[in-house]
């Protein structure tokens, strides 16, 4: 695959993660309301680990040696957004038709491309 597709795929996962960071860091109600159904009480440390790690994985991302790490990140965190959109929240939340469910999912896929055309820099990988 391209390098040049790669880089757009890295430059959309990071810029929805990034983007919600504003939201989740303030204490925006729609944030707030999204992680009190998931944490109740433990709303803001929910909220607020989230957002450091959509950055830590944003951030990864763009380090040429750790760029699978980010991969990794974006995977785990998007695939535990996608599962708690299904168990917990709906697809739908605070009627934004589905908006947050379906940009987790295109996150998703764009880590799982990226990790996939990064699969030699793991450490498992078999370089027979």
């Amino acid at each position: 695959m391209n390098t040049k597709i790669i880089f757009v795929l890295k430059l959309l996962a990071a810029i929805i993660m990034l983007q919600t960071l504003f939201y989740k860091f303030t204490g925006a109600q729609e944030s707030v309301d999204l992680f009190t159904k998931l944490a109740g009480d433990n709303e803001k440390i929910l909220r607020i680990a989230t957002g450091i790690l959509e950055l830590i994985a944003s951030i990864l991302l763009f380090i040429p040696k750790k760029v699978w790490i980010g991969a990794l990140f974006t995977l785990v965190l998007m695939g535990g957004a996608i599962l708690v959109h299904i168990t917990k929240i709906g697809i739908q939340h605070n009627n934004d038709g589905g908006l947050l469910f379906f940009a987790a999912i295109f996150t998703f896929i764009c880590g799982l491309i990226i990790l996939l055309y990064q699969r030699k820099s793991l450490p498992l990988y078999n370089k027979e």
